[in-house]
């Protein structure tokens, strides 16, 4: 029997959304569409050569996220986020991803397991050492990333996703104006021993001084400088 492989028009359009959703989101994250941006879904379609139903079904998963509003007849636009959005966004990811680095200390990750962090950590120690902030930001949050991915609780880590996301862009546009960043790349290499050695108190404690320390560097820069709408 000769079975029929081609997409159906259902999972065609769960494709197309899915491929707007990350080229949207890309674009957002990376400053491409700055705060303030704002386009009509019949542009956003063009722009990304589509039909307006995927796009807009996108939109919907973006506004969900937080990171655009959708203003009828006006189209998307790009939420910008003041110091005290910041401010708030550092305290979820205080409060939530301390809890999932305790969670993940408590099981007792494998040595596979915390292989990403280990490599993660190298590439931020080589950064620093050839003076590259960029490639220091990518490995940095890929060991934030790696770490949630090892926490079991799947809504705990979709709500640290979503908060993580909307600091990306300020976090990004800051990344050049805070201490070169040796102090973080520390906790990380402390934080990956504390992971081996199973304690999830010491893991807790940790983790919140290190986001706490992050977040008071960023609201400094943000004050200094008088950044109040990224």
């Amino acid at each position: 029997m000769v079975v029929d492989t081609k997409p159906t028009g259902a999972t065609t359009r769960s494709s197309l959304t899915e491929e707007a959703y990350r080229r949207l989101k890309a674009k957002i994250l990376e400053n491409r569409m700055a705060p303030g941006f704002q386009a009509l879904e019949t542009e956003l379609a063009v722009e990304l050569n589509m039909s307006r139903t995927p796009v807009r079904e996108a939109v919907i998963r973006l506004k969900e996220e937080g990171l655009v509003e959708v203003i009828p007849r006006r189209g998307m636009r790009v939420l910008p986020l003041s110091p005290q959005d910041m401010r708030e966004i550092y305290e979820v990811l205080t409060c939530v991803e301390s809890e999932a680095a305790a969670m993940v200390a408590a099981r007792g990750p494998t040595e596979v397991e915390l292989q990403p962090l280990h490599a993660a950590t190298r590439d931020m120690e080589a950064a620093l050492a050839d003076d590259n902030l960029d490639a220091w930001a990518e490995a940095d949050n890929r060991y934030h990333l790696s770490l949630l991915n090892l926490c079991e609780n799947k809504r705990l880590v979709q709500i640290a996703f979503t908060h993580f996301d909307q600091a990306h862009r300020v976090r990004m546009f800051t990344l050049h104006l805070r201490t070169v960043p040796i102090q973080s790349t520390c906790d990380h290499r402390e934080q990956v021993e504390a992971l081996r050695s199973g304690d999830p108190v010491l893991m807790r404690e940790m983790y919140r001084a290190h986001r706490e320390r992050a977040a008071k560097e960023l609201m400094d820069i943000l004050i200094k400088f008088h950044l109040n709408n990224l």
